[in-house]
């Protein structure tokens, strides 16, 4: 499995990209977790704030390049 392929389907572009293969995880846990935060609270990803929000938060606490 090459994780630098999920790291571009995450950006949506096609350029290989290395990145860490923890920041990939705490991205995908992040965003797996404001997920069903987000259901929970029935907040929706259309709405543009939730939609910010979501982005600046997913790659909290990843490792800088």
């Amino acid at each position: 499995m090459s994780y630098a392929l999920g790291s571009s389907q995450l950006k949506g572009d096609n350029d290989e990209t290395v990145i860490s293969i923890t920041s990939w995880k705490r991205k995908k846990f992040n965003q797996h977790l404001m997920e069903k935060l987000f259901d929970k609270l029935s907040l929706s990803k259309s709405n543009k704030k939730v939609a910010q929000l979501y982005e600046q938060l997913s790659d909290y606490g990843a490792i800088a390049a």
